[in-house]
């Protein structure tokens, strides 16, 4: 089928799919939650009871998306057969491209590790070679950087890497002053200096790295899909060590592919955007993907945070189709490490999606975002609603266990009203429940005995082994993640706001201070709760123990799952091996060995002691390339001019120490006066105190 044959007739079956979906998820519900209403004590009968159901109703529709999902996905991925898959639309990345198929490469910056960014950013440069078309493709590192050192840090690697590679007219650099919206903000900034020279951009994060091969096919298919206004890659995890982030790489390697291929099946060209490892269509991106504020303070008002399912939307409700390239290999994204930095990043992810439900009634959208929204914020939802259900539950078996029962309603009946609790019944709800929560782990499993690719993963007893180790610890994770995400959402909608801190992307581990602080309220909390429990209700203990147990190690947990020679020690044995790690592909041995180099090169550095600020004073030319960089874009007034010859002298007389943060932006932000500073020290100063050798 020709590509506009694909843009006529995916809507129609997109809908007949949503249809089927809505009753596989529909009914299965209705079922599970009468035969819940059943296995209660008094059938549902009581508020408490009422609330029960209403909430486990809630809870189970909602991993019955997920179950269903997987399911399709394991049948799309058996049967190979996919008629509006735009990954078909390319198959030869060798074929050229038109040479109005510019291609802006984007990479958003933020307070990073600079190493990791430009060995990245070089790995992807050196893949585009042997495809032949790397001219079609500009590089922009986009600063959103505040801490003046890593922001000249950020220079020097530019430029350093720009003369390198002899890129001067295709890596490019540039920081905002003001970081106004963020990431989305940052992009905005770029479409509106530089977008309308460009027909695409790929998003990146700092941390993403593509294939050359996989990029000129993404270009291809925007070509050949002329309708396509967005199209989402699958970034597979890579390149952490400890054993939490080992174990989220082997699962989403084994079980991802089922999910995203049921994705697409599901949405078609009604997919979203997440915000990197992605190819956008610039002209329409521009015209009609600009956020508005939302009306209001913060959490709930003000900037949009998860721009990117919203940026969708608006790209589909002007007619253009937002796809999935699930079959489409060649993409790497890199995790959280440790537990606390997966919940860093989820408090600002739930933030973004409860601010989602704002714009459930804005006009035009689609059907299908309105839907994705409310998805995207039961992400979080569901923990305090899964959290709530446990309480009722709590409360439930206490109160059969201490309240004598009434036999005897308020409306008059001859026999007694007698509470029982069936507890052969509430093993096959259990039952039932999880089968719809691991059976996805056991059709990844079983593909991947069908395709014969276990060697990707070190052999099929492999496999098994860490299907078993990746529940075993998922299964006491789960708990700490619903404390958590039930918190977040509590202080959301209490109207707390949050900061937004660059992401730790390095494997250090956590101490186990750190790890108390974090969860020694859960662990207290689950202590006193199991020993009510255990005393006044022991059979619901045990029901409740796994639960329990996981919170009661949270720390531990925590601490262990965050040390990265504990997860070498897993390698080692062969176990939570993804297929990059039995045969890496040449992108990722290059970036490991550019970030190698580059840590090399500042350890031979003659002046690695230098902060980046003190760097640019004394370096005469680090000094030039900042001036160049500031430029006459950033005039200063007259005003500030003389506040900053102060702080010339008060730098010349007290060093680099004696200056604090935002001093130092402002000298920064000032040329001529970073000129004066950097003559002065050399004729007049003492520079044995700027180098760091004063006695």
């Amino acid at each position: 089928m020709s590509a506009d044959g694909v843009s006529r007739r995916w809507m129609r079956s997109a809908f007949l799919r949503r249809i089927l979906l809505a009753g596989l998820i529909f009914l299965p519900t209705v079922l599970a939650t009468a035969y819940m209403a059943d296995v209660l004590p008094h059938k549902g009968g009581t508020m408490l009871e009422k609330a029960m159901v209403a909430v486990f109703a809630a809870l189970f529709a909602w991993i019955s998306i997920g179950f269903w999902t997987a399911v399709i996905g394991f049948f799309v991925l058996l049967l190979g057969r996919n008629p509006y898959s735009l990954s078909r639309l390319c198959r030869d990345p060798r074929s050229p491209l038109p040479e109005e198929a510019t291609t802006a490469i984007l990479i958003p910056i933020y307070n990073e590790e600079m190493g990791r960014v430009l060995a990245g950013v070089r790995a992807v440069w050196e893949s585009l070679g042997p495809t032949g078309q790397r001219d079609r493709f500009h590089f922009f590192l986009l600063s959103d950087t505040g801490d003046p050192d890593r922001r000249l840090d950020e220079e020097r690697g530019w430029a350093e890497l720009r003369a390198e590679l002899g890129a001067e007219e295709s890596l490019f650099y540039r920081r905002r002053r003001r970081n106004r919206k963020r990431k989305s903000g940052n992009v905005a900034d770029f479409c509106r200096r530089w977008g309308r020279a460009y027909r695409y951009m790929v998003v990146f994060d700092a941390d993403s790295v593509m294939a050359g091969s996989t990029l000129v096919r993404l270009v291809h298919m925007m070509e050949r899909a002329p309708k396509a206004g967005m199209i989402q890659t699958v970034p597979m995890p890579v390149n952490h060590d400890s054993p939490l982030a080992r174990m989220q790489q082997f699962s989403a390697h084994l079980y991802g592919p089922l999910f995203a291929a049921g994705l697409h099946y599901w949405q078609l060209g009604d997919a979203q955007y997440w915000g990197h490892n992605v190819i956008i269509r610039t002209e329409p991106f521009m015209k009609h993907c600009a956020l508005p504020d939302l009306p209001g303070k913060p959490p709930l008002g003000g900037t949009i945070l998860s721009h990117d399912f919203v940026e969708s939307a608006l790209m589909r409700r002007a007619g253009w189709g937002v796809w999935l390239a699930y079959d489409l290999d060649g993409s790497w994204e890199e995790t959280p490490p440790t537990v606390l930095d997966e919940m860093k990043r989820d408090r600002r992810w739930c933030q973004g999606n409860l601010q989602h439900l704002r714009l459930l009634f804005a006009r035009g959208l689609f059907p299908a975002y309105r839907i994705l929204f409310v998805n995207g914020a039961m992400s979080y939802v569901s923990a305090l609603l899964w959290l709530v259900f446990l309480v009722l539950g709590s409360v439930e078996a206490l109160a059969e266990a201490i309240l004598e029962p009434a036999y005897f309603g308020d409306v008059p009946t001859l026999f007694p009203q007698w509470p029982v609790w069936y507890a052969r019944w509430a093993v096959a709800l259990l039952a039932s429940t999880a089968v719809i929560l691991f059976l996805p782990k056991i059709l990844g499993v079983l593909l991947a005995f069908l395709q014969r690719r276990t060697d990707s993963f070190g052999g099929g007893r492999a496999v098994v082994a860490g299907v078993l180790l990746e529940s075993v610890v998922g299964t006491l994770l789960a708990p700490v993640r619903m404390l958590f995400h039930s918190r977040f959402v509590f202080v959301t909608l209490l109207g707390r706001n949050i900061g937004w801190d660059a992401q730790d992307r390095g494997d250090r581990g956590i101490p186990w201070s750190d790890a108390w602080t974090a969860h020694g309220v859960g662990t207290a909390v689950a202590l006193l709760w199991g020993l009510v429990l255990f005393v006044f209700n022991r059979a619901f203990f045990w029901w409740l123990s796994p639960i329990l147990a996981g919170l009661v190690l949270g720390a531990p947990l925590s601490v262990y799952t965050s040390r990265p020679d504990r997860g070498r020690r897993l390698r080692g044995r062969g176990l939570l091996l993804i297929p990059e790690e039995i045969d890496p592909p040449r992108e990722l041995r290059d970036l490991q060995a550019f970030e190698r180099a580059w840590r090399d090169r500042r350890r031979e550095d003659p002046l690695r002691g230098l902060s980046g600020f003190a760097r640019a004073v004394v370096d005469p030319a680090a000094n030039a390339l900042h001036r160049a960089l500031v430029g006459r874009g950033e005039a200063v007034r007259e005003r500030s001019r003389a506040k900053n010859g102060s702080l010339v002298e008060k730098a010349l007389r007290e060093g680099p120490r004696g200056l604090n943060r935002a001093e130092k932006s402002r000298l920064l932000d000032d040329p001529a006066g970073l000129a004066e500073l950097h003559r002065r020290l050399w004729t007049e100063g003492d520079l044995a105190d700027w180098l760091g050798m004063a006695p």
